[in-house]
């Protein structure tokens, strides 16, 4: 098996069991009602159109932001070092942190939660910035 064709195949295991885990901790964490999605039997959320067409622009760019973080986030949680594997992750993590908290400055209203996406998005770039050092002192 090629190289690349292994690669595809180990990243699409990893996001089934990824998918099926953040599906199961959802499910544990409390979240408030007016946060919870329509799920489907499947623990899927249900989308309007299966190219998101009737989504409005500010669902769009969110999963757009989210969409471009999480190869960089399951490449890097596949690192040998459980250490190095947590930085990465949460470096692509926290870049999706930024990616939303943009969204919201764009299309958001309401001046207290834009007001917490400002502050998310300068304490992730903070962290961003830490976690990169530590990876290039610590990744060998």
């Amino acid at each position: 098996m090629n190289r690349i064709l292994r690669t595809a195949v180990v990243a699409a295991g990893v996001a089934a069991i990824s998918l099926t885990a953040a599906t199961a901790a959802l499910a544990q964490m409390t979240m408030p009602e007016a946060c919870k999605a329509k799920m489907s039997a499947s623990g899927m959320m249900q989308m309007p159109d299966a190219d998101m067409g009737q989504m409005a622009e500010h669902q769009k760019a969110m999963m757009e932001g989210m969409r471009e973080t999480e190869p960089a986030m399951m490449q890097g949680m596949m690192a040998k070092n459980p250490d190095v594997a947590f930085v990465c992750g949460m470096i692509a993590h926290h870049t999706a942190a930024i990616n939303m908290s943009e969204v919201e400055l764009k299309y958001g209203g309401d001046q207290q939660a834009k007001s917490m996406a400002e502050k998310i998005i300068a304490a992730q770039k903070k962290e961003i910035e830490e976690m990169t050092e530590w990876v290039k002192q610590h990744a060998k």
